[in-house]
C-alpha cells in the first residue's frame, strides 16, 4: 500500500473491546458490535485494528464474532505521527481456517450499510438534521 512505516505481520491475539480495556467499562459481547474492537497480545500490547479492504473503517464486523477469543491475525502495521495501527487482511479462529477480513460490500460501503443509512435519514449527511446541506 505504501503506507508510512508499513510492515507485514502475523500474530496471535485476543479480540477485545478497546473501551473496556482502557476504562473498565465492559458491556457483554464487546458491546455487541457497537464499539471499536482491537487485539490484545500475550505480552499485553493493545493493538488498534482497521480493515485492509476498507482502510481505517474498523474491523468490528470481522472481529465481533470472536469477542474474548484468541485468533491468528495477518496484515500490515503502519505508523503515522506516533500512532500505530494494524490493517487486518486475514484472520483465523483457533482451530479454524483462514478467511479474508473483507466485507462483501463493494465500493462506498457506507452508502449500503443499514446503520449508516438510518443515521443519515435521521441526522442528515452532516449530522445537522435532515435536509441540511444535502
Amino acid at each position: 500500500w505504501g503506507l508510512p512505516e508499513e510492515k507485514a505481520a502475523s500474530f496471535d491475539a485476543k479480540v477485545v473491546d478497546m473501551v473496556c480495556q482502557l476504562t473498565g467499562d465492559c458491556p457483554a459481547r464487546c458491546g455487541a458490535g457497537k464499539r471499536q474492537l482491537g487485539l490484545l497480545t500475550k505480552d499485553g500490547k493493545l493493538i488498534l485494528v482497521s480493515k485492509n479492504a476498507a482502510p481505517f473503517a474498523g474491523a468490528v464486523r470481522d472481529l465481533v464474532p470472536y469477542c474474548g477469543q484468541k485468533i491468528s491475525a495477518d496484515g500490515l502495521f503502519t505508523s503515522n505521527q506516533g500512532v500505530t495501527l494494524f490493517a487486518l487482511q486475514r484472520l483465523r479462529p483457533q482451530g479454524g481456517d483462514w478467511h479474508d477480513a473483507v466485507s462483501p460490500d463493494t465500493g462506498e460501503w457506507y452508502l449500503q450499510d443499514a446503520t449508516v443509512k438510518a443515521l443519515i435519514d435521521q441526522q442528515g449527511k452532516l449530522g445537522l438534521g435532515p435536509g441540511v446541506n444535502d
